[in-house]
């Protein structure tokens, strides 16, 4: 591994645990055997470093999700839908990657909010985009009796909100408390719109 991927896996675990307020790039040098000025010959500043660690992790973590997805293939739907919310769940509470980019997408660095979200947004539009095809396909071959497909994919992806901001707020157990209140709902809710 490169001296800058070093840099950017250090800085991923100091990010998740501390935020970007609290991350700080001495530490950040001393994980990997640096200097803290050495940071500056491969990123601009500590917002370039944060900002490329996230790209890095939206990145990752996109993959990721697609390849739980697809491992899921064999199970109907709904217990598709509902396995990739509990690996989300679970992922959350052991991947520092998942932690940094959930914090990161739903409470940024002010100093930083927009440049965050012009990496998040596209992450989340590509994850919508996914799933209102998965909803198509379904509804086309008769899998989910929909009348529209596109609306139970949004309505998915805002349970995935939900979920995953407790998660975030108020740790695993109120967002498992929260997911088994809210899963049934949305099952019997999608097969009347």
């Amino acid at each position: 591994m490169n001296a800058k991927n070093t840099l950017l896996e250090a800085a991923l675990s100091h990010f998740a645990k501390d935020g970007y307020e609290g991350a700080s790039l001495q530490k950040i040098a001393e994980e990997v055997g640096i200097k803290k000025p050495s940071i500056y010959a491969h990123f601009k500043g500590k917002d370039e470093l944060f900002l490329q660690t996230l790209k890095g992790a939206l990145d990752e973590e996109g993959t990721r999700i697609i390849r739980r997805y697809i491992s899921l293939k064999d199970q109907p739907l709904e217990q598709r839908l509902k396995g990739l919310l509990e690996y989300l769940q679970e992922e959350y509470t052991r991947s520092s990657k998942t932690k940094f980019v959930l914090r990161m997408a739903y409470f940024p660095p002010s100093s930083l909010h927009d440049q965050v979200m012009e990496l998040v947004f596209p992450f989340l539009d590509s994850m919508e985009k996914r799933m209102i095809r998965v909803m198509r396909h379904h509804a086309s071959a008769g899998h989910l009796p929909v009348k529209d497909p596109d609306g139970a994919a949004v309505a998915y992806m805002t349970l995935i909100d939900g979920v995953l901001i407790e998660m975030v707020c108020g740790g695993l157990e109120g967002s498992q408390r929260r997911l088994a209140a809210s899963w049934p709902v949305y099952w019997a809710g999608i097969h009347h719109i």
